[in-house]
């Protein structure tokens, strides 16, 4: 049997990785929340009275996002109801933004509650919605836990902003 060693390299990766304490530490959704100014550069791509909606750095797929309320809170029983329904409407009106902008076939859309559960940022609610296509999934993420995105963050943004109907 040959052995040989092939290295994918995936250098954004290292960023998250540097991060993840400093992450935990300090909530980039409150900062993004309390920061409009800079919304392009921290790729928030709506607002709404109760939630906004903004890129995930480090995607899953090309338009992955982050749909989160306002309010710093770990517990969907800490969030009136009219968060919620703003959110399920985030939802909906951001996937179909999506299905305008990248042609997806289908979405993931979930939430993580807690760590043990997935969640980067246990402290702070936030849903995910990762669009995606019939056979986007391949070997590079199996074996070599790479993910492709075909499409830098600030277009996905400036084409998410163009499409966004409120």
């Amino acid at each position: 049997m040959a052995e040989f060693q092939q290295n994918l390299w995936a250098p954004w990766r290292l960023e998250y990785l540097g991060n993840i304490t400093e992450a935990r530490a300090a909530c980039f959704l409150c900062a993004y929340r309390d920061d409009p100014a800079a919304d392009a550069k921290n790729w928030v791509c709506f607002r709404r009275t109760r939630c906004f909606g903004v890129l995930n750095r480090f995607p899953y797929s090309t338009g992955h996002l982050l749909i989160s309320p306002l309010d710093h809170q770990s517990e969907l029983a800490a969030l009136p109801d009219e968060t919620l329904n703003e959110i399920i409407l985030s939802i909906r009106d951001a996937t179909r933004s999506l299905r305008e902008m990248l042609r997806c076939e289908g979405f993931n859309v979930g939430i993580n509650l807690g760590s043990c559960a997935g969640a980067g940022l246990p402290g702070h609610l936030h849903w995910h919605i990762v669009p995606r296509w019939t056979g986007d999934t391949n070997f590079m993420p199996v074996i070599g836990d790479v993910k492709v995105i075909p499409e830098v963050l600030t277009r996905i943004h400036e084409r998410f902003v163009a499409t966004w109907k409120s």
